[in-house]
């Protein structure tokens, strides 16, 4: 296992959270399946807890309006040393600037953005809060990769606005960027051309690590969820695509990684 260190490289995802309806079922759901506590966050935008294990956090989880009628979606955060001046970046390269930049008390410092393509993402200035302070172990992110129609274009923005550099996967019918980060492979660009969900468009996917991914789609069947996708391999190790009760969608690996 590990404790993630106290400054993320930009560009390196730091965090994930959701936005629900019902953070009460939610919290149930994750609980049972990945075995997260919960502790209480950051309360501007409503009511909003911090998934917790072995005591350090993990993933957020919070509760829209009552009047906010949105699909629910997990968010992918990426890390920046400045959110302003990435948020000004992300505008003069196409991309929108939805919420903020904002504080979130003394946490840090926060932006709900999208890509040229419409991918939601968040960008993160830490402060007391530096995000996701465990890897390696099950109930924890272990990957995030971008589901779009294809890559060539969207990974210039990437590579402008975080810096990053990008390396294919050499295949005739697979195209897929990884984008590095100081070095180090830290998502994925995954181009799926017209098998793209007409319901959903670009999104940012969010891969928790399990022990074992057929038993996890059943677990999250039981207690309200899908299987969008049921357990298969693949290049990083087994894996499945579940969705929540409220329908907001995730993958579960058994990493080779």
């Amino acid at each position: 296992m590990t404790e993630q260190a106290t400054r993320r490289t930009p560009g390196t995802p730091c965090w994930v959270s959701l936005m629900v309806h019902g953070l009460a079922a939610t919290k149930q759901f994750y609980g049972g399946l990945f075995g997260w506590e919960y502790v209480p966050g950051p309360g501007q935008l409503g009511p909003y807890v911090r998934a917790r294990l072995d005591g350090r956090e993990v993933a957020g989880i919070g509760q829209l309006p009552p009047d906010r009628h949105l699909p629910t979606a997990w968010t992918t955060y990426l890390a920046t040393d400045d959110a302003d001046s990435t948020a000004e970046l992300i505008r003069s390269c196409g991309g929108t600037v939805a919420v903020g930049p904002l504080d979130a008390d003394d946490a840090g410092r926060v932006a709900i953005c999208s890509d040229p393509l419409g991918a939601v993402f968040g960008i993160w200035q830490a402060a007391a809060h530096i995000g996701t302070r465990l890897t390696g172990v099950p109930g924890t992110p272990v990957w995030n990769e971008l589901i779009t129609r294809e890559t060539s274009t969207v990974s210039k923005f990437y590579q402008v606005v975080f810096g990053h550099a990008a390396q294919a996967v050499v295949s005739a019918d697979f195209d897929y960027l990884t984008l590095y980060a100081a070095g180090q492979p830290v998502c994925g660009l995954h181009g799926v051309g017209g098998a793209l969900p007409h319901d959903r468009g670009a999104h940012w996917m969010t891969y928790f690590e399990v022990e074992d991914p057929d038993e996890a789609a059943a677990c999250a069947a039981e207690l309200g969820g899908h299987v969008v996708r049921s357990a298969h391999e693949g290049a990083g190790g087994r894996l499945a695509t579940l969705a929540d009760p409220e329908g907001a969608v995730f993958t579960v690996i058994r990493s080779d990684l």
